[in-house]
């Protein structure tokens, strides 16, 4: 008999169209409170339980009794996730983007290792780095040290921080995209309305 491989469920809620305005502090908190919904949902599905969310001096999310977790924010997509490894996930909101930023997320080698439109690969690029930072406990001064080595799919990368092979997966929806590092597990996303 098999073993049924875990699963990390990861979900995204809309941003309200009434909050999607909102400007400083208040979008701040706005954002950060339903990031944690979120993050609720995805441990109420997962069967995880998070009674806090400590973080450290740097803002990095420290693990509860075992249980590690990731929050992405943009003013009008939120997305969370638990797991019983470090984790990472991000989001972004696919528009254009520069050239000089598509040269600072990835070096000639990295480009070549993956076909099709720039600008939507950026993106892809991007989360999956931000996600990899993330479950590693980095910020965005570790970029450098992050690199593509291996497109898989059209949903799948292979991504060094240090030496240590990441695999990301990727989910597209409604002109976004959401990265997520999910180690050994199967992913069963979970797009709210």
């Amino acid at each position: 008999m098999t073993a049924t491989p875990p699963i990390l469920y990861p979900v995204i809620l809309p941003v309200p169209q009434v909050d999607r305005h909102l400007k400083g502090r208040d979008k701040v908190e706005t954002l950060s409170r339903l990031a944690r919904l979120a993050l609720t949902k995805s441990c109420g599905r997962s069967g995880l339980r998070l009674d806090s969310w400590p973080k450290n001096d740097k803002g990095v999310p420290l693990p509860v009794n075992g249980v590690h977790w990731s929050l992405s924010h943009k003013s009008d997509v939120v997305g969370a996730v638990a797991a019983p490894l470090p984790v990472g996930i991000d989001l972004e909101t696919i528009r254009p983007v520069s050239d000089a930023l598509l040269a600072k997320i990835a070096d000639d080698d990295e480009w070549h290792l993956i076909d099709g439109d720039r600008q939507r690969n950026f993106f892809r690029l991007w989360t999956a780095k931000e996600a990899v930072l993330k479950a590693v406990g980095r910020g965005i001064a570790g970029l450098s040290r992050c690199r593509m080595v291996r497109v898989v799919d059209d949903t799948c990368l292979i991504v060094t921080y240090e030496e240590t092979r990441w695999s990301v997966v990727h989910f597209w929806f409604d002109g976004h995209v959401a990265a997520l590092t999910p180690h050994h597990f199967d992913v069963s996303w979970t797009l709210m309305a």
